[in-house]
């Protein structure tokens, strides 16, 4: 399998954690109901390929995504050794009651960063957003877990457009001061250039969000998502959020299309001389064996070129 020549440049991290999200955000948009064993196998599969961060899937109500419904069945049949770290997503306190019953120890919630997403995607508003989150995220730390915060729509919103700056910086600002370790900060509808991405790395270091805690969610909707990426390494980011196979959306934004797919991501990554961890090849046969379950091919364009 052809790989990348290794040309490393100035001004990069050595190294980079990939935060996969393939079987949650990856999945949840699949129309079609994917069989518990297939999404068992294919976290397996990611765990072999290298991936040590894996979100598995979320502790949604059934009803908004049916897709997640076998959440704990889910955790019940994955084998994953202790160097994997296997997190999921929370909406509330009950789908942390849920998280807890599992034996889960690393969790994330899903912020908005606009009023109009707040309502349709929390049904509440920008402010009382973190009324919920609060005790969800108290409780969760009291238990000795580790909490992750979305801040979705940081660049561009389907219903509002433009996305003030500081209206993102005080979103997740305030996720950090409820005690959020990490801060991924999501494009979700894939609209941003790099000139945003620095603009709001710099804005949320000047309000003591350093970029040890930022990690960065491109969608690739304009084709912007590896720039996007290269330039937040640049200004100082290690933690980028991917899926295999370029799988994913949002079921609450019908514009948001498939995540930066993660063998993209690493194609650049092992291009650069930045290591992963990751086997590249491993993980495009990874895809290539999801694509079949699901019937379609993959979105991202390494698989095509390598499986083609």
């Amino acid at each position: 399998m052809r790989k990348p020549q290794r040309v490393p440049a100035e001004g990069l991290p050595d190294r980079v954690t990939i935060y996969e999200v393939g079987p949650r955000d990856g999945l949840q948009n699949e129309a079609a109901i994917v069989d518990v064993a297939v999404k068992a196998e294919f976290v397996h599969r990611l765990a072999e390929a290298g991936l040590t961060t894996i979100e598995t899937t979320s502790f949604v109500h059934p009803k908004w995504v049916p897709q997640l419904a076998d959440a704990a069945e889910l955790l019940t049949a994955l084998d994953l050794p202790s160097t994997v770290r296997a997190p999921v997503l929370v909406p509330n306190e009950r789908g942390l009651d849920r998280a807890l019953e599992a034996g889960v120890r690393e969790i994330a919630i899903f912020a908005s960063a606009t009023e109009t997403f707040a309502k349709k995607n929390l049904n509440s508003t920008l402010d009382d957003q973190f009324t919920m989150f609060a005790p969800t995220i108290r409780r969760a730390l009291d238990a000795g877990l580790a909490v992750r915060g979305y801040v979705s729509m940081c660049y561009g919103d389907p219903w509002e457009g433009d996305v003030d700056l500081d209206q993102v910086v005080r979103v997740g600002a305030r996720l950090a001061e409820l005690g959020c370790h990490e801060l991924s900060l999501g494009d979700t509808i894939g609209v941003a250039t790099p000139g945003q991405v620095i603009d709001l790395i710099g804005a949320l270091g000047q309000a003591g969000v350093g970029t040890e805690v930022l990690a960065v969610h491109f969608h690739d909707t304009y084709g912007q998502a590896l720039a996007n990426t290269l330039t937040a390494l640049r200004e100082g980011v290690t933690t980028v959020d991917s899926s295999a196979g370029g799988l994913g959306g949002c079921p609450y934004a019908e514009s948001a299309t498939g995540n930066l797919a993660t063998e993209d991501l690493v194609w650049q990554l092992d291009g650069l001389g930045i290591e992963t961890g990751v086997d590249l090849a491993k993980l495009v046969a990874t895809s290539v064996w999801m694509a079949e379950q699901l019937g379609k091919p993959s979105a991202s364009r390494v698989v095509q070129a390598l499986a083609g």
